[in-house]
Formats: structure tokens, C-alpha cells, sequence
């Protein structure tokens, strides 16, 4: 009878750890959602060996700029989880961070190690949106050394525009940019837009390319469609502010948007808070 009941008392026991751990995730990951990237380290085991625990620690980690640590993370992730595109991605963005901050020396390597974890990601997953999008940012910005080369990106956003046209669109309008096809770039934005009017993206991305062009009036225009069709997304408040203060021009309309931004409610795909608060000590020393 004690037997039974030491079984008894241990699993009821483990059941009930299993049940806090899982409690303690989901907490953390609405943490996360809401940019609170500390309090949501607060709330995991840091030594799980729980691939879905490790996973968002490395985006906490990420987010809070320790991109080493992060790294570290993510590679205990996809040893787990080997299969999955999404973590594969994940950890290629890690090493990319790692890459743009580390020394000449070893930059070049972190760099191959992104180029191959995003590949890995593509070839898990096909379809994965953000693989497919890091991977074309990645051959577009890199030079051939590295792995890098416009004729790959270009292979990737036709890629892309057989599931997802407007996203094909926009990546062949970031390509022209580069090869300084101005006109072939605007037109391929505006068709970007004509395909998924609702996406909030890309205009704000006419609107950045139209400002650089130096035509302010009708990058004014576009931001305020934005604006207006999307008045609770607030990227479209920092987009148009950093516009303005990286222009110097009509900064007190710049620093309401940017202090409304630092009110509003926000997710881990929209700009840090630390970038509007740099804009808005840029803004006041102009």
C-alpha cells in the first residue's frame, strides 16, 4: 500500500511540474508578445533542455541585442528540433547579427554560418515566408565571397512570387534599388501594392523609397493613405517619423509620432522602443 501511494504521489508530483513548465511557457511567450523580452526571461528555465524553452530564450535573448547568447540558444534548438525551418531560420538571423558586429576576422564566418542556416530552412520548408525573405536579403546584401550574388536573390523572389506575388514584387523592387533602376523599382513597389492593397508594408515602403528620391510631397501623400487605412498600426507612426527626422524637416510632427509610438502597444515585429527613443534625441538636437 505504501508503494502505491509513493507511485501515486510522484506522478500526481510530475504531472504537476509538467503543468507549471507549461504554464510558465505560455506566460512567457505572451511576455514576448508584448516586448516585455525581460520579464519574459524571468519566467523560463534557462537550463531546460526543452527545445520550445530554448527556443524562447534565444528570441528574448535576440531582441534584447545578446546575439551570442541567443545564437547559443537557437543551436540547442535545432539540435533538438533538426526538422524545423522555423528555428533553422531563426538561428541563421542570430549568426547575421553576430556577423554585422563581430571583428574582421571572424565576421566572414559567422556569415557563411547564416547563408547555410537559412539555406537549411528554405530546403525544410519551401514555403517559409520569413526563410525565403532573410535567405533573399541575405545573397542581395552579401558580397559573392560570402556567398552572396543579385542573380540568387532574383532566383529567390521568383521564388517567392509563385505563392506570394506581392512579396515577389517587393523583393524584385529591393533588387532594382540596388542595380539603381529607379523607375523599375517604384513601378515594382506600386504593383506590390496593387496586389495586396491591405498590406501596410509595402506601402510604407513607397513611402521610404519616394522620400529617398528626394519627392518629400508625395512621400508625405503615401504615409498619410497609410496612416488613414491603418490608424492603429503603429509602424506607420515610426515609419513617417524616421523619415522626417533623418530629413530634419517638420520635427515637431515627427516627435508626437514618435512619443505616440513609444505609447502605443507593440510586438516583437515592429521597431524597438530604443529606436524611437534615439529618434527622438536625434530629433531634439537638430
Amino acid at each position: 500500500m505504501t508503494w502505491v501511494f509513493i507511485r501515486v504521489f510522484f506522478s500526481v508530483a510530475v504531472f504537476g511540474a509538467v503543468l507549471t513548465q507549461a504554464s510558465d511557457l505560455s506566460q512567457a511567450e505572451d511576455r514576448y508578445k508584448h516586448t516585455d523580452f525581460e520579464a519574459s526571461l524571468t519566467l523560463l528555465d534557462k537550463h531546460s533542455s526543452d527545445a520550445a524553452t530554448n527556443f524562447l530564450v534565444a528570441r528574448n535573448y535576440f531582441m534584447l541585442g545578446d546575439f551570442k547568447k541567443a545564437a547559443e540558444y537557437l543551436q540547442s534548438a535545432t539540435t533538438q528540433q533538426p526538422a524545423s525551418s522555423e528555428y533553422m531560420d531563426w538561428l541563421g538571423r542570430a549568426y547575421g547579427k553576430r556577423a554585422e558586429s563581430s571583428n574582421p576576422l571572424i565576421a566572414p564566418s559567422l556569415a557563411s554560418k547564416a547563408r547555410q542556416a537559412f539555406e537549411k530552412a528554405v530546403d525544410l520548408d519551401p514555403r517559409n515566408a520569413d526563410a525565403l525573405s532573410d535567405l533573399f536579403d541575405f545573397y542581395l546584401e552579401a558580397p559573392g565571397f560570402l556567398g552572396g550574388g543579385y542573380d540568387k536573390a532574383l532566383a529567390i523572389a521568383e521564388r517567392t512570387s509563385k505563392f506570394d506575388p506581392a512579396q515577389g514584387y517587393f523583393e524584385e523592387a529591393k533588387l532594382a534599388q540596388k542595380r539603381k533602376e529607379f523607375q523599375t523599382a517604384e513601378d515594382h513597389l506600386r504593383q506590390a501594392i496593387g496586389v495586396a492593397p491591405h498590406s501596410v508594408g509595402h506601402l510604407l515602403a513607397l513611402g521610404r523609397f519616394l522620400a529617398n528620391q528626394g519627392r518629400n510631397k508625395e512621400s508625405d501623400a503615401v504615409f498619410l493613405e497609410a496612416r488613414t487605412k491603418h490608424p492603429n498600426a503603429p509602424q506607420v507612426l515610426f515609419a513617417w517619423a524616421s523619415v522626417l527626422v533623418n530629413q530634419k524637416r517638420d520635427l515637431p510632427h515627427a516627435k508626437t509620432m514618435l512619443e505616440n509610438y513609444m505609447q502605443a502597444s507593440l510586438t516583437p515585429d515592429d521597431p524597438p522602443k530604443h529606436e524611437a527613443r534615439r529618434l527622438l534625441k536625434e530629433a531634439d538636437g537638430a
